[in-house]
């Protein structure tokens, strides 16, 4: 019973670590992958407001309320470049030194819109939880944007990786609108003065939402090498759900990596949403195909495309007459008892009044609204009866031949192939336009989308070193202001009441459980046999062990008599010759025990 009752127990306890799972091991994910940032982060213990005693010394001091001790605080270091790279901005500075903005307009839009005069700021999020960290924030809503700043160097597309990555926070939410870069390439005419969305760009990547589309661009232009013009190559949509990055108010790292060997990756927070190669998983392919349709073949007129077509042989039989109706009356039905044929279903109101404003001439003679017409309320019906449809047995409707075969059926006709003149092959794709520029050209309808950290390289580790004193930060100090479990499961309560119910279950059940089966269960007496069933050491038999006790019972009521006083000599002399003859059976019934034991018997076999 102990047993059972454990076992139950640890049964509730497995649910309930089921229903806290999720909540669980997002906080344990989040520590685990905090744990190489927050080794080399110097954590600022104070309390609240420390920062600013010079301010307070000449204020009158309050009398100290009682305060819970603050959550350890996460100390900005603004990260410094290490390695080979191409372009690195964090915005520490505080200012837009080595940007550009656009003073161009758009060609295709108007008047009052074509400006990029959307503006741009570097501050500090609005609720930052790492107090020095500033960012460029895209400030207007329903306006252009365009601001760019030029590479270290040119980027080359060689032998070498290519990784860029940079952090977005969409502090109010986005409704409609991007967040993307664009690697501007490297063209004699490249003036960021006039950056505008025609400007040739070598890759185009980042978030992108309207309305409830979310996506994430990784676009590259391609130059046909026969032509040389470019076409723009999509990759395929990645088959993570990305709602929440637009949605959770916090800070996401993007990364692209593409490889010489024309393989790509894209990352979210350091997580592959999306991987691929250049020459299989864009849209449209970057190598055209071999052959194409003719588009000088046209189909013959005597080509015939039916597989099955009307026997012609088949003659419509003599007794299958067309114009049958599908529906009959009734003849077997009777006219119910008590049917008022005499009597209108619906009646004039009795009681309506012609409206003193009524005009004949304007209006038309004046009737009174129907009513049903009470004296058929216990009638079976009212009015003239009429026997019911029903199917008709005879309809065949119109009589069609059946379908066979078509014998000269030709299948579908299709143009036929002849090589394709614009047919070429890239396996190098990779090797794309040189760029030397890093540009945001965005429309938005939601301000204050937070970028901060770019970052250009070609070494994936210099990559990760970058992201990890940058974006690192930003994720640690997140996760120590993050609620404890119990809060963030009242949030999402408030935000899905049915979690309520899976709370309640998710405790109640397992106790309902345990008083079921612990507290209502009543232990059996076990029998001897069953207790000779279960052991392994012979047993006496119990037939034996009644018929011994038996007699034990009634020795002692002779003993009891007084007969018995005097033959007790007698009966000691007696017992004495009885233990003897016991003793000489004894080892004949120890015999007899173990033979008739479970463990002296040999298994069945099957």
């Amino acid at each position: 019973m102990h047993q059972k009752a454990l076992l139950f127990v640890l049964l509730a306890v497995g649910l309930l670590c089921l229903g806290l799972a999720p909540a669980c091991q997002a906080q344990d994910q989040n520590r685990d992958e905090d744990a190489d940032v927050e080794d080399d982060l110097d954590l600022d213990l104070d309390l609240a407001g420390t920062e600013d005693d010079d301010e307070l010394d000449g204020e009158e001091e309050a009398p100290p309320a009682p305060k819970a001790p603050a959550a350890p605080k996460v100390t900005y270091k603004a990260p410094e470049p290490m390695g080979e790279h191409f372009f690195a901005e964090s915005f520490d500075r505080g200012t837009l030194d080595g940007w550009v903005l656009s003073k161009a307009k758009k060609d295709d839009a108007d008047e009052e819109i074509a400006k990029y005069d959307g503006k741009w700021a570097v501050e500090e999020m609005k609720d930052t939880k790492l107090p020095g960290d500033k960012g460029l924030v895209l400030m207007s809503r329903a306006k252009h944007h365009a601001i760019s700043a030029p590479l270290l160097r040119p980027f080359t597309f060689d032998s070498m990786p290519l990784v860029i990555q940079y952090e977005v926070n969409f502090q109010s939410g986005i409704d409609c609108g991007g967040a993307y870069v664009k690697l501007l390439s490297e063209t004699p005419g490249l003036d960021l003065d006039q950056f505008v969305d025609k400007t040739a760009y070598t890759i185009m990547f980042g978030p992108d939402k309207c309305g409830e589309d979310y996506k994430l661009h990784f676009i590259f232009r391609h130059k046909n090498p026969k032509t040389g013009q470019y076409e723009e190559k999509h990759a395929k949509k990645p088959d993570a759900d990305l709602r929440s990055y637009f949605t959770d108010k916090k800070t996401h790292l993007y990364t692209l990596v593409v490889n010489a060997d024309n393989s790509f990756e894209v990352l979210v927070d350091q997580t592959v949403v999306n991987s691929g190669n250049l020459l299989k998983d864009m849209t449209p392919p970057v190598n055209p195909p071999a052959e194409i349709e003719d588009p000088d073949d046209h189909k013959p007129e005597d080509w015939d495309e039916r597989p099955k077509i009307q026997d012609p042989d088949a003659v419509k039989p003599e007794d299958w007459d067309e114009d049958a109706p599908a529906q009959i009356p009734d003849e077997d039905a009777v006219k119910p008892d008590g049917w008022l044929d005499d009597e209108a279903e619906y009646i004039g109101d009795p009681d309506a009044i012609k409206p003193d404003d009524w005009d004949e001439d304007m209006d038309g003679e004046w009737e009174a609204p129907q009513v049903p017409n009470p004296a058929c309320e216990s009638a079976p019906g009212c009015g003239p009866w009429k026997r019911p449809m029903i199917d008709n047995p005879s309809y065949k409707g119109k009589w069609k031949p059946p379908m066979v075969d078509n014998p000269n059926y030709q299948g579908i006709w299709k143009p036929r192939k002849i090589p394709n003149p614009d047919y070429f092959e890239d396996l190098q794709p990779f090797k794309m336009t040189p760029f030397s520029a890093l540009g945001l050209e965005l429309w938005s309808m939601t301000s204050d989308i937070f970028f901060d950290n770019f970052f250009i390289t070609n070494d994936r580790n210099t990559a990760e070193r970058w992201a990890a004193d940058s974006w690192g930060l930003k994720k640690a100090a997140e996760g120590a202001a993050e609620p404890g479990l119990a809060a963030q499961m009242l949030t999402a309560a408030e935000e899905r009441p049915w979690l309520w119910i899976v709370y309640v279950l998710t405790v109640a059940l397992p106790l309902v459980l345990i008083i079921v089966f612990c507290c209502t269960g009543k232990e059996k007496k076990k029998t001897p046999a069953a207790e000779y069933k279960k052991t392994d050491e012979p047993q006496p038999d119990v037939k034996e062990e009644e018929e011994d006790e038996e007699k034990e019972d009634k020795d002692e009521e002779a003993k009891s008599s007084p007969a018995a006083e005097d033959k007790s000599d007698e009966e000691e002399a007696a017992a004495e010759e009885e233990e003897g003859e016991n003793e000489a059976t004894t080892e004949e019934k120890e015999d007899d025990i173990l033979r008739r034991s479970p463990r002296s018997r040999r298994l069945r076999k099957d």
